[in-house]
């Protein structure tokens, strides 16, 4: 009975901020591009002066990452996003097409509802508030119940900026109060008109087949490859630093490490220079058998986790100094667990002959999980990088770390913690999500080609013509006849 009550005390707390929210976009829908901009600009500060505090509390409380590393996601979610959405138009005429006479204007598209993950429960608050502001949304977020805390407070800290600067009140919205039927109550809610889901792969379907736009992500499962003119000892340190951030909690980074038969040995050993541990058959069948439930599901207990925590736990002895623990693999899917995402500090290691046979890999690690998502290349030949462009995936990132380049901190790509994974991920979008996807776009179109009625004012088709096309099998020169008869028609008609 207790869970009962719980459930509908929920689902009326679902409906209370939702109502609420869309009462503050009849209001924020009019707002000016300098009220929302001025309301951005206190929202960034903000998020920065609480970047650490948040970061803190996001890993006391799930225990997931590194308080060093989501410190930097909360500062790249306000910081590095308002700079890059900051002269985004959003708002009013956002483009004049002068040759084919078509104006756009920008429009919201109303209530938001954000899905926060445990992963990223605080950067992916201030990043969602940050792109739905931009384009006068208002905001409901529905945390997991994991990282309910965290998510309530960063939540609760973007709200204060926004209305401190002028933003209506119940601009942005948390529950406080979460459940699987409050978020269900929010998803198919009448005032929610768009989704932003952020979470697991149950979750994100869940959101596709309420029956109103979402963006969903699917899973990651990035293979990175190093090619043999590469620079082994870059490539190598921008895994590390890419799989070791976070501890591996974003989806982007790197899952499988391919390399050559000519370069196997220095990559090893680079790997074991920077605290790449390689695991032997018996020490990654345990650590496999702990890091995975039902065949390849991942044990949310070692997400994000040091690699003296999952060893520990596996009863294996590592160095002190180790940052990732690498498991080799002989095969993909069932019977081989790293061929799957593994949002923890654990890579899979494959050796090929060459470029054919990693382009074939990388294919089946795609197929098998991560499919739209992201990829990495390191290279010295922009030919090999031209040769993965067909690879099933919207993001191939050469010579970075995969997480970074995803993300857009070591790339030009948008600022973004929803990477779409188009529709080989089953996702509405491939981009990097920004404020354009939450808006809607009026045309106005003024006529450029003159229309000429049918019936008697029309022109008279000439002999041989049926409806305006050349009946039979005229030929070129009968078709070069009737086009000839038709223009001096025109011209006796003055109309030429």
């Amino acid at each position: 009975m207790g869970n009962f009550d719980y459930d509908l005390q929920t689902m009326q707390e679902a409906r209370n901020v939702v109502r609420q929210a869309n009462e503050a976009e009849e209001q924020f829908c009019r707002f000016t591009n300098e009220q929302v901009d001025k309301i951005l600009q206190n929202m960034v500060r903000v998020a920065e002066e609480n970047a650490a505090t948040l970061a803190r509390m996001a890993v006391e409380e799930t225990g997931f990452g590194k308080v060093e590393d989501k410190t930097v996601k909360n500062q790249v979610a306000s910081e590095n996003v308002y700079e890059y959405i900051k002269d985004m138009k959003t708002i009013g005429v956002i483009r004049e097409d002068k040759a084919n006479r078509i104006t756009e204007i920008g429009e919201p598209v109303g209530v938001v509802l954000g899905i926060i993950p445990s992963t990223n429960p605080t950067s992916t608050v201030i990043y969602n508030a940050m792109i739905a502001l931009k384009s006068r949304n208002t905001i409901v977020f529905s945390p997991h119940p994991a990282a309910l805390k965290c998510t309530s407070e960063a939540a609760r800290l973007m709200a204060e900026a926004a209305e401190t600067a002028g933003a209506p009140a119940h601009t942005i919205e948390c529950i406080t109060h979460p459940s699987m039927a409050a978020t269900n109550e929010l998803m198919h809610s009448e005032e929610v008109k768009m989704i932003i889901a952020t979470g697991g792969s149950a979750m994100v379907k869940a959101a596709y087949s309420c029956g109103k736009p979402a963006l969903g992500v699917g899973p990651g499962n990035g293979p990175s490859y190093i090619e043999h003119t590469a620079d082994v000892k870059k490539s190598v340190e921008d895994i590390m630093i890419s799989k070791t951030f976070d501890y591996g909690t974003i989806c982007a980074s790197e899952q499988s490490v391919i390399v050559e038969e000519g370069n196997r040995a220095q990559v090893i050993e680079e790997f074991r220079r920077l605290g790449g541990y390689f695991m032997n058959k018996e020490e990654t069948g345990k650590v496999c058998s702990l890091l995975f439930k039902n065949g390849h599901n991942m044990n949310a207990q070692f997400v994000g986790r040091a690699p003296q925590v999952i060893a520990d736990a596996a009863g294996i002895v590592i160095p002190a100094n180790t940052k990732v623990l690498i498991g080799e693999q002989d095969g993909v899917g069932e019977g081989y667990p790293l061929s799957y995402e593994k949002l923890t500090t654990v890579l899979g290691f494959y050796t090929v002959k060459d470029w054919h046979e990693a382009c074939e890999l990388c294919i089946r690690l795609l197929k098998n999980c991560g499919m739209g998502h992201t990829m990495s290349i390191h290279t010295d030949d922009p030919e090999i990088v031209r040769r993965f462009y067909e690879k099933p995936v919207f993001r191939i990132i050469v010579n970075t770390p995969a997480t970074h380049g995803g993300v857009g901190i070591s790339t030009g790509l948008a600022p973004s913690f929803t990477l779409g994974c188009g529709t080989w991920g089953g996702s509405a979008t491939a981009d990097n999500v920004t404020p354009l996807h939450l808006m809607n776009i009026k045309r106005v179109a003024y006529g450029i080609h003159e229309v000429r009625p049918a019936g008697p004012c029309a022109v008279p088709a000439p002999a041989g013509v049926v409806g305006g096309v050349p009946s039979g099998d005229t030929g070129d020169e009968q078709l070069m006849a009737v086009v000839n008869e038709v223009l001096q028609l025109l011209k006796q008609k003055g109309e030429f």
